[in-house]
């Protein structure tokens, strides 16, 4: 049986594609269910309907603001968990921005913070959250984020996990010739500009569900379901 893994933020999450909603608990009907993706926007989401194509089981992990390292912090508890499944799992990976961070309360919470300066945390992080806005760095958190994520692809190269990775809305059009690495099949134009998947679908006639809104709708994510479909077959990836 395949394994499909998926995760990421908002644009893996579908937030906003047929709900107006982003995490499952701000609909009261699934107040119980947390900050994971509103199901009706789950159902309609490239990943859930890769899986289908696939007849694979789908298990997201997306959560809309979400950080990078919330990202890699959940996807090796995920594979912690299931040390049988490395042979038939297959990871869609899609990177958020790369000045976002997750922090950790006393309260035990991860918090993901970025740079837009209206991010709530609790009091203890309050003058932290102020100087990381006031001192966001984009070049710095750019390769930070560029080898923190090389080290985690070679990680899953390790334990012998299929995977593709590509970007929300960041890239690495800026990473010098001389500092950018060889990803083989495993990461979609992580260098190219254009080949986020914001910039990916705005080329290709899609636009967001809103003027105000990074997000788009039901037909940009089937979309993109083809277009990674075409890769993982091209690319013998599944």
């Amino acid at each position: 049986m395949m394994r499909l893994y998926v995760n990421g933020d908002s644009h893996a999450a579908a937030a906003e594609a047929v709900n107006q909603h982003a995490f499952a608990n701000d609909d009261k009907r699934y107040f119980y269910m947390g900050r994971i993706p509103h199901p009706d926007n789950l159902r309609v989401s490239w990943g859930n309907r890769l899986s289908q194509v696939f007849k694979a089981v789908l298990y997201c992990d997306a959560e809309s603001a979400s950080s990078n390292d919330r990202i890699i912090r959940t996807t090796l508890k995920w594979i912690d968990e299931h040390p049988n499944w490395h042979s038939d799992t297959l990871m869609l990976i899609q990177w958020s921005t790369w000045e976002r961070e997750e922090w950790q309360g006393e309260d035990g919470i991860y918090y993901q913070v970025n740079a837009s300066g209206i991010d709530n945390v609790p009091i203890e992080l309050q003058q932290q959250y102020k100087e990381f806005v006031a001192g966001v760095d984009w070049q710095q958190c750019t390769h930070q984020s560029h080898e923190k994520i090389w080290a985690f692809h070679q990680q899953l190269n390790k334990l012998g996990i299929q995977h593709v990775f590509f970007n929300g809305n960041s890239h690495f059009a800026k990473i010098p010739q001389q500092q950018q690495h060889d990803w083989g099949v495993h990461y979609i134009d992580p260098y190219n500009s254009e080949s986020t998947f914001d910039s990916w679908l705005r080329r290709n006639g899609f636009g967001t569900v809103s003027p105000d809104s990074w997000h788009f709708g039901e037909d940009a994510h089937r979309a993109w379901q083809r277009f990674m479909l075409q890769y993982i077959i091209n690319n013998n990836l599944a």
